[in-house]
């Protein structure tokens, strides 16, 4: 498989060194604005360098990643499939509907294969946590609460909080509880002088009267990654960094057993598995509602009401 990637930033830069990294896949170049950074990658990489992104399309890619500030997805996507070659786009598939509607549609009509880079899916710890809900180890799930905070990476400029880490555990719940919700009510705000919030509340509500709770910032100096699971028979607590997961009822403490492996490696064996048989899920209909949400969440704050999450 020969595979590319645009943008070669904070992301970016770990989809090459997992192609690179990977048998079976030719790393065959990488395009970032920053010539500097891209040149910096491509040697640590031993791939090519390429100023335009089009002419790395050109060399007969089978995939590429984009991994390119969030406002430009919907541009660099489109010239993607024009040119036939599958692709995954980081998180959050688009800044607008409009743009996540043209390029799934695009996609679809070119028989593109279309995935949404929503890596937490790929985490075992939450591979795990899945499996015990879905058995009914925990009870009926009434409540799952999340915390993703840490410093800023300056490299955000063009998305708040939000967009940037919420979409994240927008995603993660509404994976845990195999469910979409239907409002969401946010509380956010600026603790620096910046443009977009950098600071988040967000409540999400499910049917039969259950939540989704998420804390995000860029204001704390250590990075935490965290996660909370209430049933009516147990409570699961999961760090996404560490990949444990402790599960507590009334009587024990245990903890899970699981594999540790990189989500970013199985996210792309994914990827590359849809691409080869064409069966696995893409998520993009998901990566439209994740937006959604995520959007939803951003009126809830700036109008300070409770948004319906619709369609």
């Amino acid at each position: 498989m020969k595979a590319g990637v645009i943008g070669v930033g904070a992301m970016g830069q770990h989809h090459a060194r997992v192609y690179h990294e990977m048998d079976g896949v030719e790393l065959i170049g990488v395009s970032d604005i920053d010539q500097g950074r891209a040149e910096e990658i491509a040697t640590m990489y031993d791939t090519q360098v390429f100023n335009d992104y089009r002419k790395l399309l050109s060399c007969d890619l089978d995939l590429v990643s984009v991994a390119v500030p969030t406002t430009l997805h919907r541009n660099v996507a489109m010239d993607v499939i024009s040119a036939g070659v599958h692709l995954l786009v980081e998180k959050p598939i688009a800044s607008t509907l409009e743009d996540a509607d043209e390029m799934i549609s695009a996609a679809k009509d070119a028989g593109v294969r279309l995935m949404v880079g929503h890596i937490e899916r790929f985490n075992p710890a939450v591979t795990r946590l899945k499996e015990i809900i879905d058995s009914g180890m925990l009870g009926d799930i009434v409540s799952i609460s999340a915390r993703r905070v840490g410093p800023h990476n300056p490299r955000i400029r063009d998305v708040g909080i939000i967009m940037d880490l919420g979409v994240h555990d927008i995603d993660t719940i509404s994976y845990l509880y195999n469910e979409k919700a239907e409002s969401v009510y946010a509380i956010a705000g600026n603790g620096l002088p910046e443009i977009h919030e950098n600071h988040a509340g967000i409540l999400m509500q499910f049917g039969r009267g259950r939540a989704g709770m998420i804390d995000v910032n860029w204001l704390t100096p250590h990075k935490v990654r965290m996660l909370t699971a209430v049933g009516t028979d147990g409570v699961a607590y999961l760090d996404y960094i560490a990949q444990t997961l402790e599960l507590h009822d009334g009587d024990w403490i245990g903890s899970a057993k699981i594999e540790e492996k990189e989500p970013l490696v199985n996210e792309l064996e994914y990827f590359i598995g849809t691409v080869v048989n064409q069966r696995n899920r893409i998520f993009e209909d998901d990566g439209r509602y994740v937006l959604k949400t995520a959007l939803a969440a951003i009126r809830s704050y700036q109008e300070g009401r409770l948004v319906r999450v619709e369609g």
